[in-house]
């Protein structure tokens, strides 16, 4: 199930994202660091929830294919603004509800999008499902519990119609993913954004 409010406010501030995420642009490299050295260019990679295409552009050129979706529409049409190539393209989808077949991924990549899900447990039945065995996921997220300017910013994205459903701490994060068929190979926090964000790094089972 889509959450409706969610919704709302993405499509709402989809053309403001990518400027402001402009500011964080240092964490991004970083988390971006952290993951080329497990690509290669003969991977086939599906991202979820890939906002206006941060991570995407960086990222796709190390693979063979790279398909970013949103479950926001607006989200879509603002990183098509940016151009798709040969090997990126980005598509309107669901991650609790994915149209893709079973097993049909190398990695799957979702970016600070487990903690805002009312039913995160969905989405990661749902990578498990079409990544291949001993596929990737990169789930780097925000943990809210890990920063100290939480609750000021809770309050501002609460009063900007934003809902927060989950707040882990590294080890509640590594549980988490761990309980759905994923073994962690590694977990990098990088500071400088809104929160810490833990850049977990799981092989399926």
């Amino acid at each position: 199930m889509i959450d409706k409010s969610n919704k709302k406010f993405w499509d709402k501030f989809a053309k403001l994202y990518a400027p402001f995420m402009k500011k964080d642009k240092g964490v991004y490299d970083k988390v971006c660091g952290y993951i080329n050295p497990y690509l290669s260019k003969d991977m086939n990679v599906l991202e979820l929830a890939c906002g206006s295409g941060q991570l995407s552009f960086n990222l796709s050129k190390y693979t063979k294919s790279w398909i970013a979706t949103d479950f926001s529409k607006q989200m879509i049409f603002e990183a098509r603004k940016h151009g798709e190539y040969e090997n990126l393209v980005f598509e309107i989808a669901d991650a609790t509800s994915l149209i893709y077949t079973d097993e049909k991924f190398d990695c799957v990549l979702i970016a600070n999008a487990l903690h805002i899900m009312p039913k995160p447990d969905e989405a990661m039945k749902e990578i498990y499902r079409v990544l291949k065995p001993n596929g990737i996921l990169f789930a780097p997220t925000f943990l809210w519990k890990e920063g100290k300017q939480r609750k000021l910013i809770k309050r501002l994205m609460s009063t900007l119609g934003f809902k927060m459903y989950q707040e882990w701490d590294k080890k509640e994060f590594e549980d988490f993913i761990e309980e759905y068929g994923f073994s962690v190979v590694e977990m990098k926090l990088v500071y400088g954004g809104l929160a810490p964000v833990g850049v977990m790094i799981a092989y399926k089972k």
